[in-house]
């Protein structure tokens, strides 16, 4: 009975680990998609922000200064993306796809140039982001295992609800929603309807900026080439599942951080092979998809370039 017990803190241990990247992302994708732009580049600006994370790490020694370096950059990918589909009218899926090329090429690029090599060196203890009740609870006991994680990973269902109240209960987010759906009656109405997309989007890299320095400053401690691989992809998928609302979003991220979870657990009994298991996230994101992707309301301008009316 206790051998369960302790499983169960195991599994739940491994679903708060695997659920923040993913629950960043997908939040900051939710204020992108719903002003009406599409921003697939979620994975690269992930990706700039693991490595930022890792390198700021060793650098400055603190794990906060560290991720929030790590949002910073994807915020820099964002102003890219944001200035080539607001301004110049772009196809967004291709922009998004650009960055997804840019962000991890550019990391590799900076890890070679400044370490000569595509890993960043390992982070010290100190170096990363500290944990919660860390020596609280006996090691292997339940609540050991349930809240000995990282702040962060309860901090970000702080972030959900922040972004909850900001989409349904504040000005801007009437204008982000009404945006996304109308933006010539909401330019009409003296809504600046760039400013908004502009927000959005740069909004959206930070927040992936977030969430791939978590991974790094967190989770590994150090940068590596595949430390993202997928991810940002399963964040735009849970913003689908979630019907593109922070509430949603976070639902999905916790079924598809739950499946992250089992994969760990499974992975320790070498019973089944380490390449099925780690294929169990993305069999999860892909029957979501085809079971739900058809039953979710896309912005009405979602995709579309606004063009100002002179």
């Amino acid at each position: 009975m206790n051998g369960m017990i302790s499983n169960l803190g195991l599994l739940i241990n491994a679903t708060l680990v695997a659920t923040p990247p993913l629950l960043l992302a997908a939040l900051g994708s939710c204020f992108s998609e719903r002003s009406g732009v599409i921003n697939l580049g979620i994975e690269g600006m992930m990706t700039i922000g693991a490595f930022t994370g890792a390198a700021m790490g060793l650098v400055a020694g603190n794990g906060w200064i560290a991720f929030l370096c790590g949002g910073l950059a994807g915020a820099a990918m964002a102003v890219i993306h944001a200035i080539v589909c607001i301004q110049f009218h772009a196809d967004q899926t291709i922009a998004g796809t650009a960055i997804n090329f840019i962000g991890p090429g550019l990391a590799l690029f900076l890890a070679k140039a400044i370490y000569g090599s595509s890993d960043t060196p390992p982070l010290d203890i100190s170096d990363k982001l500290p944990k919660m009740f860390e020596g609280w609870f006996p090691s292997g006991s339940f609540l050991g295992n349930v809240l000995n994680v990282y702040s962060v990973a309860y901090l970000v269902f702080v972030f959900a609800f922040i972004a909850w109240f900001v989409f349904y209960k504040t000005k801007f987010g009437t204008h982000l929603r009404a945006v996304g759906e109308h933006p010539e009656a909401c330019e009409s109405l003296g809504i600046n309807v760039y400013l908004v997309r502009y927000i959005c989007v740069i909004l959206s890299g930070f927040m992936a900026g977030l969430g791939g320095a978590f991974v790094t400053v967190a989770t590994i401690n150090q940068f590596r080439p595949s430390v993202i691989v997928g991810q940002g992809f399963i964040a735009i998928a849970a913003v689908i599942f979630g019907k593109f609302s922070p509430e949603g979003a976070a639902k999905a991220c916790l079924l598809f951080g739950f499946c992250s979870g089992v994969k760990s657990i499974i992975s320790m009994s070498n019973v089944v092979s380490p390449n099925l298991i780690s294929m169990i996230p993305y069999i999860v994101t892909i029957i979501a998809l085809i079971l739900f992707v058809g039953k979710a309301h896309t912005p009405a301008a979602n995709g579309k370039p606004f063009v100002k009316s002179k």
